[in-house]
Formats: structure tokens, C-alpha cells, sequence
């Protein structure tokens, strides 16, 4: 082969990858949002320098438990999720985050299995991470052993 054609060849490869990249880093950044079947909202965060998640303006703490809608561990932890969210409305956050729906929701939460439950303080400071299926009374015991008050009013009631 000769060495223009060659040329030729790694410029195109190199303005395809570029190109690539550019891409993946818009789409990462992107906030999506879907419902899955039981009703919780997953958002892809944009990427964060540290570990710690984005905060509301609420400021409350956060548990983010990141699966699938087709893993049955995490089917199994839906009902869970959407219970906690509706129940302790005011005192808790809890996100769902579809990683087969979002792939790169993940990296920004460095997780490798799912589902992964991590629960983060009002700050946005992870305290503590699950990995698997996790029921509602652990998480609750989870709250507590870190600290969360649950059971207390939530911070907007008067």
C-alpha cells in the first residue's frame, strides 16, 4: 500500500473517532428520562468529578439504586422503590436509574453489577453502597444505621 493512501486512511479513522467522541460525551451529558413500570423516574446524571450525586434544592438525603427493568433482582426491588419514594415523600430521595435503557448512566456511579443501591447524605456524600437485591426493611435499617432519620416530620412541614 502506498504511504498516501495510508495517510488517507488514519486521517479518516482519526475524524471517525473524533467524531465519536464528540458524540458520546454530548449524549452523556444529555439528561434523559423515561418511567419504568413502577413509576419511578430514572435521569442520567451529568458525569461528577467525585463521588457524590447530584443534590435537589431540597437537600434531602438520596438512595439511587441503579438496575434494569428486565433484571429480575430488579423487579423485584420496583414495587420496593416506588413505595419508599411515595411513602417517605419530603424526607428521602429515591431515583431508579435503567442502565440497559441508559448504558452510560452507570460511569458516573463506577458500578459494575446490578442492581447497586448507594445512599447519600443531603450534601450529596455517599455513605454507603448495596449491591443486589436489597428489601425495604434493610434499607430502612441502612437509613438508620447511617444516621437518616425517616420515622421524624420531613424538613416541609411546619
Amino acid at each position: 500500500m502506498k504511504t498516501p493512501l495510508k495517510l488517507a486512511i488514519v486521517a479518516a479513522l482519526a475524524a471517525t473517532v473524533g467524531i465519536a467522541l464528540v458524540l458520546k460525551q454530548k449524549n452523556s451529558k444529555a439528561q434523559a428520562e423515561t418511567k419504568t413500570e413502577a413509576g419511578i423516574t430514572t435521569a442520567i446524571p451529568e458525569i461528577n468529578s467525585g463521588q457524590a450525586a447530584p443534590v435537589s434544592k431540597a437537600k434531602l438525603p438520596k438512595l439511587v439504586d441503579l438496575g434494569a427493568g428486565k433484571c429480575i433482582p430488579c423487579k423485584m426491588m420496583a414495587p420496593i422503590l416506588a413505595n419508599l419514594k411515595k411513602e417517605y415523600t419530603g424526607k428521602i430521595n429515591v431515583e431508579f436509574i435503567d442502565v440497559w435503557v441508559n448504558p452510560d448512566a452507570a460511569k458516573p456511579y463506577g458500578i459494575e453489577i446490578i442492581p447497586t443501591q448507594i445512599f447519600y447524605d443531603a450534601e450529596g456524600k455517599e455513605l454507603f453502597r448495596h449491591v443486589g437485591f436489597f428489601g425495604k426493611e434493610e434499607i430502612l435499617s441502612k437509613w438508620k444505621e447511617l444516621g437518616i432519620n425517616l420515622a421524624g416530620k420531613s424538613p416541609d412541614t411546619k
